[in-house]
């Protein structure tokens, strides 16, 4: 992830209610969560959500996909654990017993190596 692409996240994430509706998404897993229901658990109008989740989309922090008549939202893992790994990416001085907890969240988000799909 550059500078650029951790900007439009961190831009996303500023408002309230684009961070809710990420934290609802990575909470809902691989299955994702419709429209609909995103914006009834936010408590805001379907096009209110609508517009968040063009933005989270924008930002490549969530993707979409149709299931039939519905429109599934899910987090972009590999996106958020980038965003996390340009954080950390020069921590702690050369002390990484520091930083071991957030490399390790950051090492569940990134993708799978060929290995370990084996």
């Amino acid at each position: 992830m550059d500078q650029r692409q951790a900007l439009a996240a961190f831009s996303a994430l500023s408002q309230e209610t684009r961070l809710h509706i990420i934290r609802m998404l990575v909470v809902s897993g691989p299955d994702g969560m419709a429209a609909g229901a995103i914006a009834e658990k936010a408590e805001v109008s379907p096009s209110n959500v609508s517009f968040h989740l063009k933005e989270l989309e924008r930002s490549g922090l969530i993707a979409q996909q149709r299931e039939s008549r519905s429109i599934i939202y899910t987090a972009n893992y590999e996106t958020l654990g980038g965003l996390i790994r340009f954080l950390m990416e020069d921590c702690c001085g050369g002390n990484p017993e520091i930083c071991a907890p957030a490399a390790a969240v950051a090492a569940c988000c990134r993708p799978a190596t060929k290995e370990e799909l084996q």
